[in-house]
């Protein structure tokens, strides 16, 4: 085989199991998966994980452990093999999918799936997997189990709507759903006041959602969130590639003169990125003259109003992650002469570094933030 150059072992992840396949990769640049075998997904499996890998593989060449993101059961090996020092990266399952399709393999099984996760790892150079900020982590739990009960709420109140509509509506059935959205009423509020706790007890925190909220349409939930569902912009190089994991980058598909699909945006991303970031940019667009102008433009170019607004939607997005780079706050009326296309992560933040506590809830939109303040 030669002198090995990279050793990867690729995890196919489900609730109960491991598959696991072995792969390396030699000076000529051949590859091969040579092993194959199946754990308990669990600390005893993780274990023998381990212990077979050790034995198998070349000692001089450090394993790199590769597998998708599958939900949260990936999560405890994830946390384990961290803690061993071990280096781990954690995949999108779309990305393992596109690849899948690229290799001549027309069965798919947990097997033939490790084997394209391990040749996956074998060739490409992936960022290794950073253990989230555990205050971090906490809030975007709290925030994620939000963003459920405001569904559920949404979808009772539509059926309490449709029956009240009715000829001869059941008053038990009106009654027990007044009662369901009374209860989460409460637990939204529990939430909150949960939510407001964690970030006022951790100063590093509080600043980070005080130059984020800063932002017009942006308030302390849509600030926690942002931080939350990137990890604190861990990972996060540049404004492209936060539009890319919020799934707001445009795909195109054109091909000859036949072939010529619309540019649409992937939403192969972070769904709680986007969905966080449609508030705050209607509040910007009827509350911001920069954003306004941005939206006008976009409309009067192609005339579909929700084009305009995901557009205004990732411009937010980007200013955010400008205003945490910068550790500033944001001023619209730093230069009323520009606009927003082109300047919107330079010039419209403020030149000095000076923390204003100003009234952080102060948007009109966002309603959902507003009995949580951040207190300097």
């Amino acid at each position: 085989m030669g002198k090995i150059l990279k050793q990867v072992v690729g995890i196919d992840v489900d609730k109960k199991n491991l598959v696991v396949s072995l792969g390396r990769l030699n000076e000529s640049l051949e590859s091969e998966v040579f092993a194959h075998k199946v754990f308990s997904n669990n600390e005893k499996g993780f274990a023998l994980l381990l212990s077979w890998t050790g034995k198998l593989f070349d000692s001089a060449v450090k394993p790199q452990f590769v597998m998708e993101a599958t939900g949260v059961y990936h999560e405890a090996l994830a946390y384990c093999l961290e803690s061993k020092g071990q280096k781990l990266s954690v995949v999108l399952p779309n990305k393992i999918s596109n690849y899948f399709r690229t290799l001549d393999v027309k069965t798919v099984t947990d097997k033939s799936s490790s084997e394209a996760i391990a040749r996956f790892g074998l060739e490409r150079q992936l960022n290794l997997w950073v253990r989230p900020d555990p205050m971090l982590k906490s809030v975007k739990q709290l925030s994620r189990e939000r963003d459920q009960i405001v569904s559920e709420r949404t979808l009772l109140k539509n059926q309490l709507h449709a029956e009240n509509s009715e000829a001869q509506p059941n008053k038990s059935s009106i009654s027990r759903m007044n009662q369901r959205i009374t209860l989460l009423n409460k637990h939204e509020k529990q939430i909150k006041d949960e939510l407001a706790a964690l970030i006022k007890q951790d100063e590093k925190l509080k600043e980070d959602v005080h130059f984020i909220s800063s932002a017009t349409g942006v308030g302390v939930l849509t600030a926690a969130t942002i931080l939350s569902e990137t990890n604190g912009f861990n990972l996060i190089r540049n404004r492209r590639q936060l539009t890319s994991y919020a799934g707001f980058d445009v795909k195109e598909k054109q091909s000859g003169s036949s072939v010529k699909a619309k540019p649409r945006i992937s939403k192969r991303g972070n769904r709680y990125l986007r969905k966080a970031m449609y508030m705050p940019a209607l509040t910007a667009i009827r509350h911001d003259p920069h954003f306004k102008a941005l939206y006008a433009r976009l409309l009067s170019k192609h005339g579909i109003k929700m084009k305009a607004i995901v557009a205004v939607q990732r411009k937010i997005l980007e200013l955010t992650f400008t205003l945490y780079k910068n550790r500033t706050t944001y001023d619209q009326n730093y230069s009323q002469s520009q606009t927003i296309a082109p300047k919107i992560g330079k010039a419209v933040i403020l030149a000095n570094n000076r923390p204003s506590y100003q009234a952080d809830l102060e948007s009109p939109s966002n309603k959902i933030n507003k009995h949580i303040s951040i207190e300097s």
